[in-house]
Protein backbone atom coordinates (compact mmCIF):
# COMPACT_ATOMS: atom_id res chain seq x y z
CA UNK A 1 0.00 0.00 0.00
CA UNK A 2 1.26 3.44 -0.91
CA UNK A 3 -0.41 5.68 1.65
CA UNK A 4 0.03 8.91 -0.26
CA UNK A 5 -1.42 7.51 -3.52
CA UNK A 6 -4.33 5.97 -1.61
CA UNK A 7 -5.23 9.23 0.10
CA UNK A 8 -4.81 11.14 -3.17
CA UNK A 9 -7.17 8.67 -4.86
CA UNK A 10 -9.68 9.12 -2.03
CA UNK A 11 -9.54 12.89 -2.66
CA UNK A 12 -10.11 12.33 -6.40
CA UNK A 13 -13.10 10.11 -5.55
CA UNK A 14 -14.48 12.80 -3.24
CA UNK A 15 -14.15 15.56 -5.87
CA UNK A 16 -15.60 13.36 -8.64
CA UNK A 17 -18.60 12.43 -6.45
CA UNK A 18 -19.26 16.11 -5.76
CA UNK A 19 -19.06 16.93 -9.47
CA UNK A 20 -21.45 14.09 -10.37
CA UNK A 21 -23.90 15.12 -7.63
CA UNK A 22 -23.96 18.75 -8.72
CA UNK A 23 -24.37 17.81 -12.38
CA UNK A 24 -27.30 15.54 -11.48
CA UNK A 25 -28.89 18.25 -9.36
CA UNK A 26 -28.47 20.80 -12.16
CA UNK A 27 -30.16 18.45 -14.64
CA UNK A 28 -33.04 17.85 -12.21
CA UNK A 29 -33.52 21.58 -11.72
CA UNK A 30 -33.42 22.20 -15.49
CA UNK A 31 -36.06 19.51 -15.98
CA UNK A 32 -38.24 21.12 -13.30
CA UNK A 33 -37.90 24.54 -14.91
CA UNK A 34 -38.82 23.07 -18.29
CA UNK A 35 -41.84 21.28 -16.78
CA UNK A 36 -43.00 24.47 -15.07
CA UNK A 37 -42.68 26.43 -18.31
CA UNK A 38 -44.74 23.87 -20.27
CA UNK A 39 -47.45 23.40 -17.66
CA UNK A 40 -47.91 26.98 -16.61
CA UNK A 41 -50.06 29.07 -18.90
CA UNK A 42 -50.22 32.15 -16.69
CA UNK A 43 -47.47 34.59 -15.83
CA UNK A 44 -46.89 33.25 -12.29
CA UNK A 45 -43.12 32.81 -12.18
CA UNK A 46 -42.76 32.33 -8.42
CA UNK A 47 -41.79 28.64 -8.68
CA UNK A 48 -39.20 29.21 -11.36
CA UNK A 49 -37.53 32.04 -9.42
CA UNK A 50 -36.48 29.64 -6.67
CA UNK A 51 -35.44 27.04 -9.24
CA UNK A 52 -33.27 29.55 -11.09
CA UNK A 53 -31.69 30.54 -7.76
CA UNK A 54 -31.01 26.86 -6.96
CA UNK A 55 -29.60 26.38 -10.47
CA UNK A 56 -27.18 29.26 -9.96
CA UNK A 57 -26.06 27.98 -6.53
CA UNK A 58 -25.47 24.46 -7.84
CA UNK A 59 -23.59 25.82 -10.86
CA UNK A 60 -21.26 27.73 -8.52
CA UNK A 61 -20.76 24.62 -6.37
CA UNK A 62 -19.97 22.63 -9.52
CA UNK A 63 -17.31 25.17 -10.51
CA UNK A 64 -15.77 24.90 -7.03
CA UNK A 65 -15.74 21.09 -7.24
CA UNK A 66 -14.08 21.26 -10.65
CA UNK A 67 -11.44 23.59 -9.19
CA UNK A 68 -10.82 20.96 -6.50
CA UNK A 69 -10.18 18.40 -9.22
CA UNK A 70 -7.85 20.81 -11.03
CA UNK A 71 -5.91 21.35 -7.80
CA UNK A 72 -5.57 17.60 -7.26
CA UNK A 73 -4.15 17.18 -10.76
CA UNK A 74 -1.14 19.29 -9.74
CA UNK A 75 -0.23 16.83 -6.95
CA UNK A 76 2.10 13.92 -7.55
CA UNK A 77 1.84 10.94 -5.20
CA UNK A 78 5.54 10.30 -5.83
CA UNK A 79 6.80 13.71 -4.74
CA UNK A 80 8.57 14.03 -1.40
CA UNK A 81 8.68 17.33 0.45
CA UNK A 82 11.25 18.68 2.88
CA UNK A 83 8.75 21.25 4.15
CA UNK A 84 4.96 21.25 4.19
CA UNK A 85 3.34 22.39 0.93
CA UNK A 86 0.56 21.37 -1.46
CA UNK A 87 0.68 17.59 -1.82
CA UNK A 88 2.43 16.92 1.48
CA UNK A 89 1.32 14.07 3.68
CA UNK A 90 2.11 15.36 7.17
CA UNK A 91 2.35 13.03 10.14
CA UNK A 92 2.22 14.66 13.56
CA UNK A 93 2.17 13.46 17.13
CA UNK A 94 -1.64 13.67 17.12
CA UNK A 95 -3.00 13.58 13.53
CA UNK A 96 -2.14 12.98 9.91
CA UNK A 97 -2.88 15.66 7.32
CA UNK A 98 -2.88 15.61 3.54
CA UNK A 99 -2.44 19.13 2.17
CA UNK A 100 -4.71 19.08 -0.87
CA UNK A 101 -8.43 19.88 -0.79
CA UNK A 102 -10.95 20.19 2.00
CA UNK A 103 -12.30 16.64 1.86
CA UNK A 104 -12.42 16.02 5.60
CA UNK A 105 -11.51 12.78 7.35
CA UNK A 106 -10.40 9.88 5.18
CA UNK A 107 -10.15 6.47 6.80
CA UNK A 108 -7.61 4.11 5.23
CA UNK A 109 -7.25 0.79 6.99
CA UNK A 110 -6.74 1.68 10.66
CA UNK A 111 -5.47 5.18 9.90
CA UNK A 112 -7.42 8.44 9.75
CA UNK A 113 -6.05 11.23 7.59
CA UNK A 114 -7.52 14.71 7.32
CA UNK A 115 -7.50 16.09 3.78
CA UNK A 116 -7.23 19.83 4.22
CA UNK A 117 -6.84 22.84 1.97
CA UNK A 118 -3.55 24.73 2.18
CA UNK A 119 -5.63 27.88 2.79
CA UNK A 120 -7.52 26.37 5.75
CA UNK A 121 -6.53 27.61 9.23
CA UNK A 122 -4.53 24.44 10.01
CA UNK A 123 -3.13 24.36 6.46
CA UNK A 124 -1.81 27.90 6.88
CA UNK A 125 -0.21 26.99 10.21
CA UNK A 126 1.49 23.92 8.71
CA UNK A 127 2.68 25.67 5.54
CA UNK A 128 6.49 25.64 5.12
CA UNK A 129 7.02 23.85 8.47
CA UNK A 130 9.62 21.08 8.67
CA UNK A 131 10.06 17.88 10.67
CA UNK A 132 10.45 18.58 14.39
CA UNK A 133 8.58 21.89 14.34
CA UNK A 134 5.69 22.38 16.73
CA UNK A 135 2.31 23.78 15.75
CA UNK A 136 -0.40 25.03 18.09
CA UNK A 137 -4.00 24.81 16.92
CA UNK A 138 -7.17 25.18 19.01
CA UNK A 139 -5.21 24.97 22.24
CA UNK A 140 -3.43 21.75 21.20
CA UNK A 141 0.28 21.57 20.45
CA UNK A 142 1.66 18.88 18.19
CA UNK A 143 4.99 18.15 16.54
CA UNK A 144 5.56 17.28 12.88
CA UNK A 145 7.18 13.82 12.83
CA UNK A 146 7.24 13.08 9.09
CA UNK A 147 6.56 14.80 5.78
CA UNK A 148 6.00 12.68 2.68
Amino acid sequence: MNLKSDVLQACYDYANRRIANYKNEIETIKDSIESNDKGNGNDDDSGNGKLFNDLEKNSLHLIDAQKMLDSLRTISAKSVHSSVSLGSLVKTTSNHFFISISAGKIDLDALSIFAISPSSPIGLLLNNKTIGEKVEFNGNTFTITEII
